[in-house]
């Protein structure tokens, strides 16, 4: 990443203008042309910098439901069960970790029943248990990564 990529990755987790050209209107408070700014975006997607640019949708206050989950998934067959879980688009993000759980996602859905229709899927799928853990509380914490 080179400065300009660090003061667009930096600019943009703060928010996007919700205006006709939100791309034009960004670019502007950046100083640096539209095209450039998507250029940059595509880039930074492309060679993996980003994972993702896009809205974070609130899926409770649109009627949704979402939920974490873990798996104890063997190290032989992580990557089969990774591509199983993530080719369903009720799954959100998902992440390996050094625990006996050692598969973590998110499921976002639409409605909430859907959630342990998806958890069942994905059990049958993979024949592992998919332990869901729904949200208690909400807490917010304002995370911003500084490029």
């Amino acid at each position: 990443m080179d400065e300009l990529d660090r003061r667009i990755v930096n600019a943009l987790q703060g928010g996007f203008p919700v205006v006709e050209r939100p791309y034009a209107a960004a670019a502007a408070s950046l100083g640096i042309d539209e095209a450039v700014l998507i250029a940059r975006l595509e880039h930074l997607l492309a060679d993996g910098t980003l994972s993702r640019f896009g809205p974070m949708f609130d899926a409770e206050r649109l009627g949704g439901s979402f939920c974490l989950c873990a798996m104890k998934v063997p190290a032989d067959r992580f990557d089969a069960v990774a591509a199983i879980v993530n080719a369903l688009p009720a799954v959100a993000h998902n992440y390996e970790r050094a625990h006996a759980l050692n598969m973590w996602f998110v499921l976002a859905t639409q409605r909430p029943e859907e959630i342990d229709q998806a958890v069942a899927r994905i059990e049958e799928a993979t024949g592992l248990t998919v332990h869901a853990m729904p949200k208690e509380a909400e807490y917010f914490i304002g995370l911003k990564l500084v490029a």
